[in-house]
């Protein structure tokens, strides 16, 4: 399982999303839900989650109508405390 799998599958929404966005786009986001948690999908949860962190101010749109971070952004607790780690990850720089 991909860390990236474990993100999608064990963390909330909102936290996915505060923790990718802005560098990483909506859409690619949602493909990851299809892959991941289709159900979050089919149900509309992603898109009202989203919709709500604006409203919320944790995004807010910049002035080429991207989202980038709002005055109530703040970092997911399983960033913080490294809940998923990529640096064990098999890669051609880091093999394990």
């Amino acid at each position: 399982m991909s860390y990236l799998e474990d993100v999608i599958i064990n963390e909330s929404i909102a936290d996915v999303l505060t923790a990718f966005i802005p560098g990483v786009s909506y859409q690619t986001i949602d493909r990851l839900y299809v892959h991941f948690k289709f159900e979050v999908i089919a149900n509309g949860e992603l898109i009202k989650v989203y919709e709500q962190l604006f409203n919320d101010g944790v995004f807010v749109t910049n002035e080429k109508g991207l989202p980038m971070k709002g005055p109530n952004w703040s970092v997911p607790d399983f960033v913080t405390l490294n809940k998923y780690r990529t640096d064990t990850l098999d890669t051609p720089s880091n093999p394990v």
